[in-house]
């Protein structure tokens, strides 16, 4: 083993039977490229980094759906205007986060590189529950980080093929996993699009009307929080949505993102404050 090892360029360790998670492997054998020991723990004044808000999903018919506005602020700076925060953690799930941008992205690659190690090791998909509880060990793993404001929380949701629905899981820094009922939404700007989702969510949403209530609860996050982007038409940067159903993970397109801001904005024009929510 040792000479297979050598022959490739690898640590022995690399050719070891060991864990089902990738995590733990990590935590053994390379501490160091863990999110959580990549920033100093010398007890300094922690560095201005950039921070990402808002991202929300909600479960419609078929499937879950995540979306998420592209700014990132540091400070009062707009650091990032075309950031991803809405990201495919499998071929049935999606992942997102809220808080400091360069450990969101490493903890995003960690988890992924996780649900794909447990799949080679075990030769078997986890559950739905079971991946939301992989992420909570990564997570977990950042508390030390968290606790000196460098937190991460994330979003995670996907279709649940036991199930035949989608469902959405949250979170808070210890890491402890929640099942969400219909939709969520993390981040600065949360506050305001959680209102948004309240007044304009109902079961039985086509894929369509889902994403219009997306936009319009990103619309009204933006409106309210200044460290969340709104759709920027001069530069065309728009919301990041993406779908998990029963055919797999897909992002909508750039052209159908498009159609329905448009629809959107335009109807702002008319109606600042957006669509009013039916008494009955």
């Amino acid at each position: 083993m040792t000479g297979r090892a050598d022959e490739q360029g690898l640590p022995p360790e690399f050719f070891e039977a060991g864990s089902a998670s990738f995590v733990d492997f990590l935590r053994v054998h390379s501490p160091d490229l863990l999110p959580v020991n990549r920033v100093g723990r010398d007890g300094g004044t922690l560095p201005d980094l950039p921070h990402g808000t808002t991202v929300l999903a909600l479960v419609y018919d078929g499937g879950v759906m995540m979306a998420g506005d592209r700014r990132a602020t540091r400070g009062h700076e707009i650091a990032y205007r075309e950031l991803d925060k809405v990201q495919r953690a499998d071929e049935y799930s999606i992942v997102a986060f809220a808080g400091t941008v360069g450990l969101a992205m490493e903890m995003v690659r960690l988890f992924q590189v996780e649900l794909e190690h447990y799949e080679k090791m075990e030769l078997s998909r986890l559950s739905l529950a079971g991946k939301a509880r992989r992420l909570g060990a990564v997570v977990q793993a950042n508390l030390a980080q968290a606790m000196q404001g460098l937190a991460v929380v994330p979003l995670f949701a996907g279709y649940d093929p036991d199930e035949d629905r989608g469902r959405i899981f949250t979170y808070d820094i210890t890491g402890s996993p929640q099942e969400a009922r219909d939709f969520h939404a993390e981040g600065s700007g949360s506050p305001s699009a959680r209102g948004a989702l309240k007044k304009l969510y109902r079961p039985g949403l086509d894929e369509r009307d889902a994403a219009a209530v997306c936009v319009h609860a990103l619309y009204d996050a933006a409106d309210d929080d200044t460290a969340t982007g709104g759709p920027d038409r001069q530069r065309r940067i728009y919301p990041t949505v993406a779908v998990a159903t029963a055919d797999g993970f897909r992002a909508l397109s750039e052209d159908e993102v498009t159609e329905i801001v448009e629809e959107v904005v335009q109807g702002r024009y008319e109606r600042p404050d957006g669509p009013v929510a039916p008494l009955r």
